[in-house]
């Protein structure tokens, strides 16, 4: 498998920072996810962490985006609050954001070294949800 890459988005990656710095406070909140809708909005949000297993930033950057009426993201990035910088998306995520939108980049690497990829990368022969559902008559 070859993985092309493509630019990173530099202004996501400030606008989750900006987010992971100013609003992730204590244990509930110790990430932040930015991303760009292909309009050119930036949606942000942050996980709301809970021992029964609350949502990543990624998935509640979801809901935010519908509630604000952008269906379809170009780029997602995940930031650490206390500067640990970009986070690639855990499992659950990257399945979600798969589902959701298959064309979708994500920002993944440390410092220097961050690239941006295709979900479809971080995910190779996966299994896509909608390809198994039966036709709606």
């Amino acid at each position: 498998m070859t993985t092309q890459t493509h630019p990173v988005d530099h202004e996501l990656v400030q606008a989750a920072a900006d987010v992971a710095r100013t609003r992730c406070r204590g244990d509930n909140h110790t990430m932040a996810a930015a991303a760009r809708a292909r309009d050119g909005r930036i949606v942000t949000a942050v996980n709301a962490y809970h021992f029964t297993g609350g949502p990543c930033a990624e998935l509640v950057l979801i809901g935010a985006a519908a509630a604000q009426g952008v269906y379809e993201l170009d780029t997602i990035v995940a930031v650490g609050d206390r500067d640990r910088g970009v986070v690639p998306p855990c499992g659950r995520c990257r399945q979600v954001l798969l589902d959701y939108f298959p064309d979708l980049k994500v920002i993944v690497g440390t410092d220097a070294r961050t690239r941006t990829v295709r979900i479809t990368d971080l995910l190779p022969e996966t299994y896509v949800w909608a390809d198994h559902q039966l036709d709606a008559e």
